[in-house]
């Protein structure tokens, strides 16, 4: 008999990362929950997939409503049973304007979706997986190399991260009683459609425009498959995994 496979969720499923890691997860037996804020690249995502029929579901979620993230955990639930893997990997950036340009809405938008997001969705899936059996489960939080050492104007995409990290350790702690565990990991560079214009040219520290190298994303789906694979008494706390030669150590 055949054991069922893990069942995971990933946010920002429609692209990016978030598509990348959708399809390394089903290729590697994981039952996956799509979600993002629009249903056509969702079911773009699966349909790339063999086994996007079979093991995919697609749940359009709008992480920043407390209720459309209950939604979704609802239907993870409805159709799969449990739940073993939460990536928390949506989010988004602010136009890279001088922070006194900034408009609160601005600000709001980019913490409501990196953070409040990743929060309403840790919470759901601390519900679900302290009542599951067997309990448990893992979160694994995308976080940025910007929070340690942030880029030119990008202020409410630096502090959303920064968050992360500190939601990061209060999870891996608060879950621990629970067989939970949760571990970041911090990309720098990879190679997606949000990465594009650093291959071109990006502001640096100095007001120079450099280009900059990019990662390929297939080694984000590798590193994110390691730490999803891991038995829940083995944990990767923090992660990075970037372009070798961008400019993270000793940018500025």
């Amino acid at each position: 008999m055949n054991a069922l496979p893990k069942v995971a969720i990933v946010t920002g499923a429609g692209s990016g990362i978030g598509r990348a890691v959708t399809l390394g997860l089903l290729a590697n037996g994981f039952a996956v929950v799509a979600a993002g804020r629009r249903a056509e690249p969702l079911a773009g995502t699966l349909q790339q997939s063999p086994e996007g029929r079979e093991r995919g579901l697609a749940v359009p979620t709008d992480v920043t409503n407390a209720q459309s993230v209950r939604a979704l955990f609802d239907a993870t639930k409805d159709r799969f049973g449990r739940l073993d893997v939460l990536f928390n990997n949506a989010g988004i950036s602010a136009p890279g304007v001088p922070l006194d340009e900034l408009t609160v809405d601005q600000w709001r938008a980019v913490v409501d979706a990196n953070l409040t997001g990743a929060f309403l969705c840790t919470q759901q899936a601390f519900r679900l997986m302290k009542r599951q059996d067997p309990r448990g489960g893992r979160i694994i939080n995308n976080g940025s190399i910007s929070a340690y050492v942030p880029r030119p104007n990008s202020a409410p995409y630096t502090a959303s991260k920064h968050g992360i990290t500190g939601l990061t350790r209060s999870t891996s702690l608060d879950g621990r009683a629970w067989d939970i565990a949760c571990g970041q990991i911090d990309i720098g560079n990879a190679a997606t459609d949000m990465t594009a214009r650093f291959a071109v040219g990006v502001l640096q520290a100095n007001g120079d425009t450099r280009v900059e190298p990019r990662l390929d994303v297939s080694h984000v789906v590798d590193a994110v498959l390691y730490m999803a694979r891991l038995p829940l008494d083995a944990n990767v706390q923090f992660l990075t995994v970037m372009a070798t030669k961008m400019p993270f150590i000793g940018r500025g």
